[in-house]
């Protein structure tokens, strides 16, 4: 037995980068052969393809999990890891995707037509492409991205130009059995018609889609029935048919009450795609003709009816009566809402140019943590995923990624005091500024640094003036020593002689500096 699918939940999961290589090139004889680590292929996408050959829901409806396959791992010699493949997922034209807060992402519409749903993760650098002046010889690599992973709805709103409205058993399925090919389920009790039929009518030169949905009753819109479950199939109609079953023999019901609640449930409803179902043409059809009450009864409401502003006319599918002048007037409507409504264009391409004033990132005040700040950003955040914080040397590499975006002044700014906790992406950190904007000092002039007022080390010129007296002092020591010597020699006494130029009275180091 076929079953229709109109609605599904789907979990998608795109595929995770690589990660990227720390290695060094080994060659006998080539010692200091350089960083030669691949990158991380990339993640591979999930994406939404319009096929016109699919018209139900019914593949997600039992595996509604997909996931695409993960980037490869790069490896040395400068071999890059694989990219992972995109896993296309097709579904029905008219398909409308929806997230988890109910508001519409895309409405896929034309054959062909491509939405990717969940973006791959991006593979990590490896350390040959790290490598820079600075750091000639990374000892580290960049950690592939995570896929994306997120919860979808699918709602298959049928592309139709024509929709029927009724009560059950007014004979909606039978009428687009007779101007179409459709073959639906008719029977002689109410709600035959379970899922939306859709069926194609050729009126002269014209051809439309007509679509005939579940029947309504009153109350519909507080849950009862199910036609309002598949009204969502009829947003797209360019007119509205109210199907009326003239030869009921419900005493509480007439053409005109009917005609009533179907608008107050039409009324009621409220389209996802946006607009309303009041703006569009109606139009009345009178069924069942060929029973004789159900003639006289046609006859006396149609002026009430026509009073409206509706276009009425008196059908029967079983004899075939009116059913040429129906289709005839419904393709004229159509092709009115063809001539007037806008043509889609094809996509292009925008681009949306980084605004001046635009940092990349927000720094705001953790409200869980007093004294912390959280830093916002897509950088900020994805190079905190791409770091492996077991290798310190990757952890200085994201430090130094930082203070060049200007985190670190931000946070300073903010009022952040070095050991405060800040948290990017998830992670918290014990901040330790590692340039001037950290700490509560300002820049000035350039070469020049509060900081370093009061230093005590020697300067260059101080030194060569050291040396200089140093070596002058050595010269006057050694012809001291050697007058006190023979001195001592010839006079016969015991007494040692100065062995520094201290001891033989010279002037300290310092004091030579400064005398002229």
């Amino acid at each position: 037995m076929s079953r229709f699918v109109d609605r599904v939940v789907i979990h998608v999961s795109a595929g995770s980068g690589g990660n990227g290589c720390a290695s060094v090139h080994r060659e006998k004889f080539k010692p200091l052969g350089g960083p030669d680590g691949g990158n991380g292929g990339d993640g591979g996408d999930i994406v939404l393809v319009v096929d016109s050959g699919v018209h139900t829901l019914l593949d997600f409806h039992f595996r509604p999990h997909a996931k695409a396959s993960n980037g490869k791992q790069g490896q040395g010699s400068n071999r890059d890891g694989a990219a992972g493949e995109a896993l296309e997922l097709r579904v029905p034209d008219g398909t409308v995707v929806l997230d988890e807060d109910g508001e519409v992402l895309v409405d896929l519409m034309g054959d062909g037509t491509r939405f990717a749903a969940a973006r791959g993760g991006r593979g990590g650098l490896g350390n040959a492409a790290l490598a820079s002046r600075a750091r000639k010889a990374p000892g580290f690599a960049l950690l592939g991205e995570p896929g994306e992973a997120r919860d979808l709805v699918l709602e298959l709103r049928s592309v139709a130009d024509v929709g029927l409205v009724g009560f059950p058993s007014a004979g909606k399925s039978s009428l687009i059995s007779v101007l179409s090919s459709a073959r639906p389920k008719i029977a002689d009790y109410p709600f035959t018609t379970l899922v939306p039929n859709l069926g194609v009518v050729t009126a002269g030169e014209s051809t439309y889609t007509i679509a005939d949905v579940p029947g309504l009753i009153p109350g519909a819109s507080q849950g009862k029935g199910l036609g309002l479950d598949f009204l969502r199939h009829i947003e797209r109609c360019a007119v509205l048919v109210h199907v009326v079953d003239c030869a009921t023999y419900d005493p509480g019901r007439d053409p005109v009450s009917d005609v009533d609640a179907l608008e107050a449930e039409l009324a009621r409803y409220t389209p996802g795609l946006g607009g309303s179902l009041a703006e569009r043409p109606r139009v009345v059809v009178l069924n069942k003709s060929d029973v004789p009450d159900a003639r006289d009864l046609a006859e006396l409401v149609t002026p009430d009816l026509e009073a409206r502003g509706l276009p009425v006319f008196t059908v029967s599918t079983a004899s075939r009566e009116g059913l040429r002048e129906l289709s005839f007037a419904l393709a004229k409507v159509v092709e009115e809402d063809r001539a007037t409504r806008p043509r889609f264009e094809a996509s292009r391409i925008v681009l949306r140019p980084v605004a001046v004033d635009d940092a990349g990132f927000t720094v705001l005040e953790d409200p869980e943590e007093p004294g912390g700040f959280i830093v916002r950003g897509e950088r900020p955040e994805r190079w905190v995923r791409q770091t492996a914080f077991d290798n310190s040397e990757a952890v200085g590499y994201l430090g130094d990624r930082l203070a060049r975006l200007g985190v670190e002044q931000a946070l300073a700014e903010a009022g952040a005091k070095p050991g405060c906790p800040v948290t990017i992406g998830g992670v918290t950190f014990d901040w330790e500024p590692s340039t001037p904007a950290g700490v509560d000092v300002l820049m000035y002039e350039r070469g020049s640094d509060p900081r370093l007022d009061g230093n005590n080390r020697v300067g260059a010129a101080e030194r060569k003036a050291a040396k200089r007296a140093r070596r002058s002092g050595e010269g006057q020591s050694g012809t001291a020593t050697s007058a006190t010597s023979g001195t001592a020699a010839s006079s016969g006494t015991s007494e040692s002689a100065p062995t520094s130029a201290t001891e033989a009275g010279d002037v300290p180091v310092d004091e030579q500096a400064e005398t002229p």
